[in-house]
């Protein structure tokens, strides 16, 4: 939340840590109409919340994302993640560890509400002789189960980003709502992160101006996070032929360090550009310093089947509710034909 499922996720003190942080965040969350009539509530707070319930009517009109509970709370949780999440991976290859969960299946990440609980679970896996990212997490999906309870809550931990940020988060965990095939990490989060991303170019379309400052700083974003894939993606491309070829471990390892060296100062030579989108921005240092097999894999996950899904999109019409209704039919499929029809698509 090597392959194979781990036994350990069914632990009775792993479910309890989720069900208690799950219920603590649901207690937590208010109805937004009830923020926007609270005198109290800061100005900048009640403009995001306004805009978020903007997105939230277009993403049900426009890109036929789901009409429920969802996103119509809010609650500040007095931390900058709501979970952390733990991924893992071996030393010698891009697959994720995987654990086993009742109704979502296998899927490559451990989450905690608690930061200290993460730790200890990161440590165990490189005990195992596993590389390891923790990284925080500014939203999660119960994929629907629970909107009886009020549905899945605007947070601190994200409303307060830039508004395309804001809108790709709430598109694409909406999407997992919509369809989801229990085991199936990469189709799961690449489906969502087409939704997206398409999502926000109709946003964009639809509110047709920005203020100057938001349009400038939208762009330079948008580039980065390209420039951040094309990066990475190229040094995933690299490695995987490495992993999958019959050179000695040692020769392997040796390789791997040149190609890792190699992409952290790709990043840096963007940096040092006095001018353009990067000109020294410094948020994505942290991933690029800390960066392994576990993170690019992870990284993989989300981007991996993109281009086949914005492929379908295309086929589909541009249709929101048709494609939905074809990504349904694919989850459906085994994960093998899933694939076979996503990675035919140019």
């Amino acid at each position: 939340m090597a392959s194979g499922c781990a036994s350990e996720s069914g632990s009775l003190s792993y479910y309890s840590q989720s069900l208690a942080g799950h219920l603590d965040l649901m207690r937590r969350a208010r109805p937004v109409a009830d923020w926007l009539a609270d005198a109290a509530t800061p100005a900048p707070l009640r403009e995001r919340l306004q805009l978020a319930l903007q997105l939230r009517d277009f993403a049900v009109r426009e890109l036929a994302l789901p009409d429920n509970a969802s996103y119509r709370r809010y609650a500040d949780l007095g931390r900058p993640a709501v979970v952390w999440n733990v991924v893992a991976a071996p030393e010698l290859s891009l697959t994720l560890k995987t654990w086993c969960y009742p109704l979502m299946g296998c899927v490559g990440y451990r989450g905690y509400f608690q930061r200290a609980a993460a730790e200890v679970e990161a440590g165990a896996q490189q005990a195992a002789g596993l590389e390891v990212s923790l990284y925080g997490v500014p939203a999660y999906s119960t994929l629907g189960w629970t909107n009886w309870l009020g549905g899945d809550p605007l947070l601190n931990t994200f409303v307060n980003g830039s508004e395309s940020a804001l809108a790709r988060l709430m598109f694409h965990e909406l999407a997992h709502q919509v369809v989801y095939a229990p085991g199936d990490t990469d189709f799961n989060e690449s489906y969502a992160t087409a939704v997206e991303r398409l999502g926000l170019t109709r946003w964009q379309a639809h509110i047709g101006q920005y203020h100057v400052g938001q349009a400038i700083d939208d762009v330079a974003a948008s580039q980065r996070l390209r420039d951040f894939r094309a990066i990475t993606g190229r040094a995933r491309r690299a490695l995987q032929v490495l992993y999958d070829s019959t050179q000695p471990a040692l020769q392997k390892r040796q390789r791997k360090a040149e190609l890792l060296a190699a992409m952290r100062a790709e990043h840096a030579a963007l940096k040092a550009s006095p001018t353009g989108p990067w000109a020294g921005f410094k948020g994505y240092d942290s991933w690029f310093a800390q960066a392994n097999n576990a993170s690019l894999a992870l990284q993989a996950a989300y981007d991996g089947l993109v281009p086949g899904f914005e492929q379908l999109f295309e086929q589909q019409g541009r249709d929101f509710s048709r494609f939905h209704a074809e990504v349904r039919r694919l989850a459906d499929l085994p994960r093998a034909a899933r694939r076979a029809t996503l990675q035919a698509n140019p």
